[in-house]
C-alpha cells in the first residue's frame, strides 16, 4: 500500500515510516520540512494523490488555548484532501483518556480532532496512546529547579514511542476499525514516583516533592488516563528503556 505519513518526520512518525516501508510498503513522509503546509493546505493534494492510507501524527505546537483551532483547521484540511484523492483510509494517533479531562485545553483539542475525523467522508481508525517515555524529562522541567521537583501523584501508564509506532504501523495496514484501539506500557506509576525513579536513574540528587497542584497533570481527576479492559498492553518496560537509552 501506499500511505502518507503527515508528520512523517518527528518522534513517532519517522519509526512508523521505516517500519512501514520494511514491511514492504510504500510509506513517505511529509511535513513542513518535506513542503506541506496542514494549516494552509499546502501540498496536501500532491501528498496524497495515489494514497491508500492517510496517517496523522500532526501536533499543535502549543498546549494552550491556539490548540483547538489548529486540530480543527488541520483536520478539516486533511480530510477534504482525503476525499479529492479517493484516500480509503485515515488514521490519527490520540490520548488515552482525553474525553475525561475536560480541564486541559489540549486534551480537548485532541477530542475535537477525534469528532472532526468520525464525522468526517472517510473510513477511519483512532489509536489512544498513554503518554511516551521519551517525554517524562519535559515533565520533570516543567516544575523542577535547582533543588526540587514538584509533581502530582496522578496514576499514568507510559509506554516507548517505539511501540507506539508499531501500534500505529499496525493499524494503518489493516482494515479500517471505524472505532478506537487504547495502546498503554506495561506499569502503572503515580507521576511523582516516576519521577523519582528517573531522577536515580540519571544520578540526579534533587528531591521529588509531591504536590497535587503541580504542573500540567494536575489537571487530571483520578486514574483517567490509565488504559481500560481490552487495551493492547506493550511490552517495553520504563526501567528497561531508561538502561537502554
Amino acid at each position: 500500500m501506499r500511505i502518507a505519513v503527515i508528520g512523517g518526520t518527528g518522534l513517532i512518525g519517522s519509526q512508523v515510516v521505516a517500519l512501514l516501508n520494511a514491511a514492504g510498503h510504500e510509506a513517505v513522509p511529509h511535513s513542513p520540512s518535506t513542503g506541506l503546509d496542514l494549516l494552509s493546505g499546502e501540498g496536501l493534494a500532491a501528498a496524497l494523490a495515489g494514497t491508500d492510507v492517510v496517517v496523522n501524527l500532526t501536533n499543535s505546537p502549543t498546549f494552550d488555548e491556539a490548540s483547538p483551532a489548529f486540530f480543527r483547521t488541520t483536520m478539516n484540511n486533511l480530510l477534504d484532501a482525503a476525499q479529492d484523492a479517493g484516500v480509503g483510509h485515515a488514521v490519527v494517533l490520540s490520548i488515552v483518556g482525553a474525553d475525561l479531562v475536560p480541564d486541559l485545553v489540549y486534551y480537548r483539542a485532541k477530542v475535537l480532532q477525534e469528532e472532526i475525523l468520525k464525522s468526517g467522508p472517510i473510513p477511519w481508525s483512532i489509536v489512544r496512546a498513554t503518554q511516551f517515555f521519551e517525554f517524562v524529562d519535559a515533565v520533570l522541567a516543567w516544575t523542577g529547579d535547582a533543588g526540587t521537583v514538584r509533581l502530582p501523584a496522578t496514576p499514568i501508564q507510559p509506554m516507548a514511542a517505539a511501540d507506539v509506532a508499531r501500534a500505529v504501523a499496525e493499524v494503518s495496514t489493516g482494515a479500517p476499525l471505524n472505532g478506537v484501539r487504547d495502546i498503554a506500557g506495561p506499569e502503572v506509576f503515580t507521576l511523582d514516583e516516576l519521577g523519582r525513579i528517573t531522577l536515580e536513574a540519571e544520578g540526579d540528587e534533587r528531591a521529588v516533592v509531591t504536590d497535587p497542584a503541580a504542573g500540567m497533570f494536575a489537571a487530571v481527576p483520578g486514574d483517567v488516563i490509565i488504559a481500560r479492559d481490552g487495551a493492547v498492553i506493550a511490552k517495553t518496560s520504563y526501567r528497561e528503556w531508561l538502561a537502554a537509552r
